[in-house]
């Protein structure tokens, strides 16, 4: 039922009055129920729509009396008081009546005081200090992940298949194994993450399966190998999600992909690394009685143990309670990002309805979809790269160096693109790009050229796939409102990337070695279905922000107010909420 701005909870009322010189914008929440409207515009019946800020003109004297309103834009918190003292009004009355409105509009902070406005340099140094103390050790321990779950494609080419006798489908049984433990773990990671804390959680788990992979050396027969596979999906289920959480946590939206683009840059780093480590350790072949496929598991896994042990005392928790930060920093910080993704802030509490909500949410679907088909192309190359160039008709240990360049050159474009993508703040134009880029790769694969066009075919694929991948897991996030559903839908829209390894793991099969036709034309068969769906999504965002900005329109016409907690349950569907293209 719609409410009129006189009876509205929460917020002042205030009239239009002409003539007055001085005005101000005020923030005013409104609650109302849209009921049924003409087919065609999109609404379902009955359904709650939240207005965000209104812009609503106040004379001088409600001014003084009830505070000015203070709006938060993307790079800090400003006020008009330097219109207040350019019409004569004290810079002293004006901030003492803002501390008041601030205490008004978001009593819990008022024990803190007004939260503290920081010079762009004071925010670039903050930023800076924040990146330093996040970034280089969970790279490093995302790094370890993909090297540890795709090293066993390395391990193939020295001798694994041989000595476990690993003849028709039980590789890719052995790779599926992994797949679906990581599957169906990676919702319950995320719910126990804040409760026991990043800096024990991840680095907890780093280290156990960092012991998985070491054991993994030494299994003699393909059941236990299968085993010590699901063991690795379950562990490592937590990290890609929790860290994905993790950041929405620290940074704020049009800031995430630039940093998930460093983060995953470490994953395609990881190939490069993990070649050149292969190549290496194969010269150990028969050391302690064990062939060079042992020893990949077991040196890999022990570097994950050191790093797991070491970011047990370096990994930070959360905003409020980091010790790096200064007391003004910490303010600032827990500030910005209660009120980035929410003109009222978020729910930080969790409910089941948060599970039920993001379950039911067709965006979450709709990317995961995206994000499974875009893991097909990652997974597919990084399991099977070495063997597809081995199938160019190069050694074992060349084709584990010619495996190195193409992650090399997909690094620097995954970090370039995130810092783009953050820059114009959109996604879907990366993540088209980086499907196109896949596709044309196996086009080129599929085809009968020479070994040096497939070999370029190859870069494309791997630059592709890992430099569209950070886009799509940014832009969940990006558009979804409330800790807990933020968490659930980012571990669903991961969970999702499994069946995208499961499918890779099984189209890729022994008995069409070497060029892999069958493979590669499924691949090209995805990538264009997920080129169908990113614009069919785009238009949905598109059409539900028009409908938005109609409604808030009619809304300031009509002086309709929602409550400051309604805003906050509605979340990502409030029409204060604009979804990131």
């Amino acid at each position: 039922m719609k409410v009129s701005g006189k009876t509205a909870r929460g917020v002042h009322d205030a009239e239009r009055r002409e003539g007055h010189r001085g005005f101000v914008l005020r923030a005013a929440y409104i609650r109302m129920r849209i009921l049924p409207r003409k087919r065609g515009t999109g609404l379902t019946p009955d359904c709650d729509i939240t207005a965000g800020f209104v812009l609503r003109s106040i004379p001088w004297l409600r001014l003084i009396l009830e505070g000015p309103a203070a709006i938060m834009v993307e790079d800090g918190s400003h006020s008009f008081l330097g219109e207040a003292s350019a019409k004569g009004t004290s810079k002293e009355v004006i901030e003492e009546a803002a501390s008041t409105h601030e205490a008004r509009s978001h009593p819990e902070d008022a024990a803190v005081g007004h939260p503290p406005s920081l010079s762009p340099g004071e925010q670039r140094r903050l930023w800076r200090k924040i990146d330093m103390r996040l970034m280089p050790i969970l790279t490093v321990m995302y790094l370890c992940s993909f090297v540890d779950r795709g090293n066993i494609g390395n391990a193939k080419l020295e001798g694994l298949t041989t000595q476990l006798q690993l003849t028709g489908n039980k590789y890719n049984v052995a790779l599926t194994m992994y797949f679906v433990a990581y599957f169906f773990f990676t919702i319950p990671s995320n719910l126990v993450l804040k409760k026991f804390r990043p800096s024990r959680w991840l680095s907890g788990i780093t280290m156990v399966w960092g012991l998985v992979t070491t054991l993994m050396g030494v299994v003699k027969t393909y059941p236990q190998l299968v085993g010590t596979r699901l063991c690795l999906g379950v562990v490592e289920s937590g990290l890609s999600c929790g860290v994905f959480y993790h950041f929405t946590l620290w940074y704020p939206r049009h800031m995430l992909l630039t940093r998930m683009s460093m983060f995953i840059g470490g994953a395609s780093f990881a190939g490069a690394f993990s070649g050149l480590l292969a190549y290496g350790i194969s010269f150990m072949s028969g050391t302690a009685g064990l062939l060079g496929w042992s020893w990949i598991f077991i040196i890999e896994g022990l570097i994950t143990i050191v790093v797991g042990f070491i970011a047990l005392f370096v990994l930070v928790d959360f905003p409020d309670t980091a010790g790096f930060l200064t007391p003004m920093e910490r303010a600032y910080l827990v500030h910005r990002l209660k009120y980035d993704n929410s003109s009222v802030g978020e729910e930080e509490h969790f409910e089941l309805r948060h599970i039920r909500e993001a379950v039911l949410d067709w965006q979450v679907w709709m990317l995961a979809i995206i994000n499974m088909i875009n893991s097909i192309a990652v997974y597919g190359i990084t399991l099977f790269l070495p063997s597809i160039i081995n199938g160019f008709g190069f050694g074992a240990a060349t084709s584990q160096l010619l495996s190195v360049p193409p992650y090399v050159l997909a690094t620097v474009t995954v970090v370039t693109w995130g810092i783009w993508s953050d820059h114009i703040k959109k996604r879907s134009p990366f993540v088209v790009a980086g499907l196109v880029l896949c596709f044309v790769g196996f086009a080129i694969n599929v085809a009968d050229v020479s070994v040096g066009a497939k070999y370029f075919g190859t870069f494309l694929v791997v630059t592709g796939g890992y430099s569209g991948y950070p886009a799509i897991t940014a832009w969940l996030p990006n558009n979804l409102a409330g800790h807990y559903k933020r968490g659930v839908g980012i571990a669903m829209q991961l969970g999702f990337s499994s069946f995208g390894g499961i499918i890779a793991s099984n189209i890729y099969r022994t008995q069409d070695a070497p060029r892999y036709i069958l493979g590669h034309a499924l691949e090209m068969g995805f990538m264009a279905i997920a080129l169908l769906l990113v614009p069919l999504t785009v238009v949905c965002y598109m059409r539900i922000n028009r409908q938005r900005e109609t409604i808030c329109g009619e809304e300031v016409e009509k002086d309709i107010r929602w409550a400051p907690e309604e805003l906050r349950r509605l979340g990502d569907r409030a029409p204060d909420f604009r979804y990131t293209l």
